[in-house]
């Protein structure tokens, strides 16, 4: 069974139109209709139930839909399995905004020194997306804010943190808790403890900036939990209120058990 007609199925079966999904996937309308009326052909049932505002699974379509999921992960990663049989020929990684502000230009640089000839993707986002991502088999490797404790991980690498609390020096803060974006590890964790801690609520704030998250801290709208690191980074450590913390927060570099790279060793080794 072809997987990029499976690809197509799958994609408008989650967007539930043929038009978003032949944006989604860089294809015409007609392209997508061809496409989905050859894999019925082929199943012998109709997917779809066409209506005025887009189309809905059909009762066959609700039982193929996990399968095709199934399928289609299963032909990307003995692809990528395949690449990879002599040598790390591509490596996707993952990283929390924190880890590419203070450690992610130094491992690309060892990268690029000890493997000129292997390819490299990047993806940012945080630390519950990034797990989602390598459950899924869209990426390799990823660094993340804590131990995620999963049973398909594997803890490859770990680099520590010293995570504290950041407050305005000059003004009591709003309550507002400052944070890279959803999912952030941080901001759960700092959420957690201000709500314990002053029995307050606190409006949340997601900003993609951490200059700018600093500099909104120092005036006095609100407070955030970063890696001192990243402080002295940006030239802060003075400016601000620092409040050391006992959170686990240090930076894991993980992977599936069932798909490890092959410069595993390599990477259970680097210091940086």
């Amino acid at each position: 069974m072809d997987s990029n007609l499976l690809k197509v199925f799958i994609s408008v079966a989650n967007t539930k139109s043929i038009s978003q999904g032949a944006k989604e996937l860089g294809f015409t309308q007609s392209n997508v209709t061809l496409r989905i009326k050859q894999l019925e052909k082929s199943l012998g049932y109709e997917l779809f139930h066409r209506t005025n505002r887009g189309v809905v699974l059909s009762l066959e379509g609700q039982k193929f839909l996990p399968y095709a999921i199934d399928i289609v992960k299963k032909v990307e990663e003995a692809t990528l399995k395949m690449r990879n049989i002599d040598h790390q020929e591509l490596l996707r990684i993952g990283s929390t905004q924190s880890n590419a502000t203070i450690r992610l230009s130094k491992f690309i640089d060892r990268l690029n020194e000890d493997f000129q000839d292997m390819k490299l993707e990047f993806v940012v986002d945080s630390s519950l997306n990034l797990i989602e991502q390598l459950l899924d088999y869209k990426l390799d490797i990823a660094f993340v804010n804590g131990d995620p404790k999963h049973k398909d991980l594997e803890v490859l690498n770990s680099f520590k943190e010293d995570i504290v609390l950041v407050e305005s020096k000059e003004k009591e803060p709003q309550n507002t808790i400052y944070a890279y974006k959803n999912g952030c590890i941080n901001r759960i964790y700092l959420e957690k403890y201000l709500t314990e801690e002053k029995k307050t609520q606190y409006k949340k704030v997601n900003l993609e900036n951490y200059e700018l998250i600093l500099a909104c801290v120092k005036a006095g709208y609100g407070v955030t939990l970063f890696s001192r690191q990243i402080i002295q980074k940006f030239g802060y450590e003075e400016k601000l209120k620092i409040t050391n913390m006992d959170f686990s927060l240090d930076t894991y570099l993980v992977c599936r058990k069932d798909y490890l790279p092959m410069i595993e060793e390599y990477l259970r080794d680097i210091n940086i």
